[in-house]
Formats: structure tokens, sequence, C-alpha cells
């Protein structure tokens, strides 16, 4: 998959942190690299607009399917980089699993809609908008109409999202909503994997996984070889991989200056998540 991974770079959409400054996650951790993978809507600023577009819709949740879904054929078909990717999750799809077998596609609100919606076009699938509070929507797939749903009767479900780390929202809401809907989720495929236990927590619900790009050292040593990150960097990733909890722990361990920072900082999301790693004592420090 070298051209996604060229993507992922080109756009942008896995950003490496400058030496002793790593990044918030939305969880209060902290992680050397962060990952925009609906950037590969084709840049930074098409996939940034596209989700404010969706926001504009989303308190009108039975016309928001189409809204989007028409914005996106657009872009699949004037994006070289959408389109690559897109054709690559139908491709890793159709090649794991027999597509008989899939009755819908699934994607949550609002990053994986970025791909879910195109995919189940592409395979012909009616497609199930799910939103955080479980509330979910289906339209057929071309997304000509939609209705709130509240019943599958035991059809089968393959889940499309942006990007798996600990698999939160699929624990959260993406496998409740399924089971709400009295289906099966069988399958899931994303983008990528940071492969910090998510994928193994969807696989122990019985779930298939089919992950598009792995964030491993392999990727890192191209970022390195490519002239992306320096030596540093590198082998801070390396660590951060091998043990994400211990890494960024001696960090902090290391240079308390960087809580003390986020603490004073005038951004609300850094404080947000800053007090949720200090509150609940993530680190253990």
């Amino acid at each position: 998959m070298s051209d996604i991974i060229s993507y992922l770079f080109d756009t942008k959409a896995i950003k490496f942190c400058e030496e002793n400054k790593p990044f918030f996650l939305t969880s209060g951790t902290i992680s050397p690299y962060f990952v925009n993978t609906h950037f590969l809507y084709g840049d930074e600023q098409s996939a940034v607009e596209f989700l404010s577009y969706i926001d504009d819709f989303l308190s009108n949740r039975p016309t928001l399917p189409k809204e989007i879904f028409d914005k996106e054929l657009k872009q699949y078909e004037n994006n070289n980089i959408y389109k690559f990717t897109i054709d690559t999750m139908v491709n890793a799809i159709t090649s794991k699993v027999n597509i008989e077998e899939i009755d819908y596609i699934s994607g949550g609100e609002r990053r994986d809609w970025y791909f879910s919606n195109m995919i189940a076009y592409l395979l012909k699938k009616p497609h199930i908008t799910v939103f955080k509070d479980l509330e979910t929507f289906v339209s057929p797939y071309d997304f000509s109409s939609s209705e709130k749903i509240t019943s599958i009767e035991g059809k089968n479900v393959l889940h499309v999202t942006d990007l798996v780390t600990i698999a939160s929202s699929y624990v959260r809401s993406w496998i409740p909503a399924i089971k709400n809907l009295n289906g099966n989720l069988l399958w899931t495929c994303y983008v990528v994997d940071r492969k910090q236990g998510g994928t193994e927590i969807i696989e122990k619900e019985g779930i298939q996984t089919i992950p598009i790009v792995l964030l491993d050292n392999s990727l890192f040593e191209k970022a390195f070889s490519l002239g992306i990150i320096n030596k540093a960097q590198l082998e801070m990733l390396k660590d951060f991989t091998n043990d994400p909890y211990t890494t960024m722990r001696e960090f902090l361990i290391n240079h308390p200056e960087f809580i003390e920072n986020a603490l004073n900082s005038s951004d609300e999301k850094t404080l947000k998540r800053v007090k949720l790693l200090t509150e609940q004592n993530l680190y253990n420090l």
C-alpha cells in the first residue's frame, strides 16, 4: 500500500510532533504523532471544509446522508487521492469478504462518513448512518432517501471507519448501535490501524478486521528515509510503538514543564485534554 502511505505523507494526514512536544489525543493521553485520516479526502483544506459542511447538517439527520454523499461523489470523480483511497478500501474488502454476504455498510459520526458512504455506493449496499447517540438511519446505496431504522432483523453489517486506536468508538457506539438493530457486525474496514490494541479488542468481539495501513516501525523508517523526521523522532516513535504507556510516562517524568505549559494554555481543547490526563492520572505520575 505504498501509494496510500505516500498520500498520508503528502496530505499531512500523519503529523509528527516536534522534539519534546507530543500531541494530546482526545482520550487525554499523549502521542508523538497524530493522524487526520480524513485528509485523504484530497487535502487538509478540503477535508476541513467538508467536516464543517457535515456539521451544518447534523441537526437535520434525515437529509444529512444525501447531502454529504452528493459532495463525496463529486470529489470521488474529480480527486485522484480520494478516489485511490476509496478504491483501495473497496478492493481490500472484496478480496477478503464474500460481498453477497454483506447486507449493509455502516459508518459512524463523523469521519467514518468520508469513506463509508462511497464504499456503500460502489458495492451497491444500503448504508446505515450511525450517530454518537446510537440513533440510526438507513439509505439505499444511491442515497436517494433516508429514514430512521430500529431493526435489520439479523442482517450482516460491515462497518467502515477512518482510524482505529484503542477501539473506544466501537465499544461505546458502533457495536452497540448495530446490536440495537438486531444486526450482526461481522466485518470492519479502516484506513489506518495505530497498532495500539484496538484491532485486538475488535477481533475479540468476533469481528473480522480489514486495516489498510499499519502505523508501525516500517512506516516510521520510511518517514525517516524521506527526511520527514529526524533520528531522535524516529527513536521516540519506535519506543512508543513498542510500549506507548511507558514511553510517554517517562517523557512526562523527564519533562514536567510539558504539563505545566499545557495547563497554562489558552487553547480550550488542550486544557480539556490535559485535565483529563491529570485528573484521571492516566500515567500514574
